[in-house]
């Protein structure tokens, strides 16, 4: 792991029955990135944050997954001492994650778990730290409006600031986000993308994001990598990522569903 890494990822594999998901990955994360994973699907974009976050484990053997310097997990077991680390790292589901009886104020409140214990969370004794830390959170996303209403009952979009405003509150450093805007509409999947891009450069957060839009990797993203058939392919600037290597990617029907401007 180098000195500026904040994550990093050695050989690691992840199989499930005879597919290979992961086949030896290894990629580092610096500090202050905001990374968009691309690929075809069953490339192993989710399942490569899904063990980033010790979520499920790679496989024996030798894989190693190190977060700030700690390990996440190792020879395909989760390290015991992992929650500590999970505490900085925040993730960011396709479908939300929220709670969709409770309110969205309590959703996101739901971020300072890790520092206030279950039961006092459960009572809804909520510390003022929480309190003021959830409606900021809310305030800064636009959805300060929705505090007290259930989570179910709000859009697409709205759910998903909420997700990305409890990890705010979570006090992550690290966003993990897999595929944020699939099921948003383009106005929504925009301003997710522009507050991910917002708490990259203003907080400072590290964001890596699972996206099918590649447009939107190249828009919103510096770096870009791109997996196939859980394989490394691409690593670099968005800004060098060719229309004939996405083609190569994607496979040859990319190009007639690629947008108008794209790179050559």
């Amino acid at each position: 792991m180098s000195d500026a890494a904040v994550l990093s990822i050695r050989n690691a594999s992840k199989t499930f029955g005879e597919r290979r998901a992961l086949d030896g990955v290894s990629l580092d994360v610096a500090r202050g990135e905001m990374i968009a994973l691309i690929g075809p699907s069953g490339s192993g974009k989710s399942t490569l944050l899904r063990s980033i976050s010790a979520l499920q484990t790679i496989d024996a053997g030798e894989g190693v997954i190190t977060a700030f310097g700690g390990p996440v997990q190792k020879d395909g077991k989760i390290d015991a001492d992992v929650r500590r680390t999970r505490t900085r790292i925040g993730m960011i589901f396709q479908q939300f994650n929220l709670v969709g009886r409770l309110s969205l104020f309590t959703n996101v409140a739901l971020g300072s778990l890790g520092r206030i214990g279950f039961w006092r969370a459960a009572l809804g004794f909520w510390p003022d730290e929480t309190k003021h830390a959830t409606m900021a959170a809310l305030h800064r996303f636009g959805i300060s409006d929705y505090a007290t209403q259930r989570a179910n009952t709000l859009s697409g979009g709205q759910q998903q600031r909420g997700a990305i405003a409890r990890a705010l509150v979570q006090k992550a450093k690290i966003i993990l986000a897999d595929e944020p805007v699939a099921s948003l509409d383009p106005v929504s999947a925009r301003r997710v993308m522009d507050i991910l891009r917002e708490l990259n450069r203003t907080d400072g957060l590290t964001v890596v994001v699972t996206l099918h839009q590649v447009d939107y990797a190249l828009r919103y993203c510096d770096r870009v990598v791109a997996l196939k058939a859980g394989h490394v392919v691409y690593d670099g600037p968005a800004s060098g990522l060719k229309t004939e290597q996405l083609i190569d990617i994607y496979g040859p029907e990319f190009e007639d569903v690629f947008w108008e401007g794209a790179p050559t």
